[in-house]
């Protein structure tokens, strides 16, 4: 292609980052989280049919628990929680960093916890714990050495786990691109799924956009992961401002 040269220089043009015929600027965020779950693929692309034998599995297995104990007790033990409820004030946090993204960190939210190969783990089973996930969720990717086994971990069992697992890119180059939360929206909870919205600025080679990026978690084995259950458990779009958010950010 003429463009190549330009592809290796450029974060927004790199093959990883096309979304497809979008504002170049929007795949400043693209480029970090998108290419981590490789949610770029085709709209028309028929999706990945569940595995026959989980199917059966799920449809012969008995019925769910009571939300109280559903996903398990907390996977490190973090104390806390609700079943119900919204965050409406932002939490207060200590702000750690991958690479240059940086991420909210709590005593009693989490991360309370480290996978074997460094990322962060282990959020309260409330509405809190999923925003700390959510947000931990936007940064994690900055760093590609964290990205597979991090990925391997957060993706919760369902039938578009093996798929988004295998789409993971290898190109999680974050080099030139900045990241910056800069509030929140819990849109919705209910103790066993969390939907949450989270205002990001990105700046790339004097380019800055604001985007609202939206995560679909679900509580599982005692933590938050990102929904597999769902086709596109990310989904992100431009937008003017950030009304309507809850001002936060390190």
């Amino acid at each position: 292609m003429a463009e190549d040269d330009d592809t290796q220089q450029n974060p927004f043009t790199r093959p990883g980052f096309i979304v497809g015929a979008v504002v170049v600027v929007a795949l400043i965020v693209a480029g970090i989280v998108l290419t981590v779950l490789n949610l770029n693929r085709d709209d028309d692309a028929a999706p990945p049919a569940p595995d026959p034998s989980s199917s059966a599995t799920s449809s012969a297995a008995p019925s769910p628990e009571p939300s109280g104990v559903a996903g398990g007790a907390s996977v490190c033990g973090l104390e806390g929680v609700e079943l119900s409820g919204n965050v409406t004030t932002a939490p207060a946090a200590e702000w750690a960093f991958v690479r240059t993204v940086a991420y909210p960190t709590s005593p009693e939210f989490g991360s309370a916890d480290t996978g074997p190969e460094g990322y962060p783990m282990c959020f309260q089973h409330s509405p809190q714990g999923a925003l700390f996930a959510a947000a931990t969720a936007l940064a994690v990717p900055a760093d590609s050495a964290l990205v597979q086994p991090w990925i391997d971990y957060a993706l919760s069992e369902g039938a578009y786990r093996e798929a988004l697992l295998t789409e993971v890119g290898g190109n999680t180059d974050s080099s030139g691109v900045r990241l910056q939360l800069v509030g929140f929206r819990v849109l919705s909870y209910d103790g066993e799924t969390a939907r949450v919205d989270l205002a990001v600025r990105g700046s790339s080679e004097g380019t800055t956009i604001t985007a609202s990026t939206v995560y679909e978690l679900i509580w599982e084995d005692g933590d938050w992961k990102i929904n597999a259950n769902v086709a596109n458990p990310f989904d992100f779009a431009t937008i003017p401002d950030t009304s309507g958010y809850i001002p936060w950010g390190a």
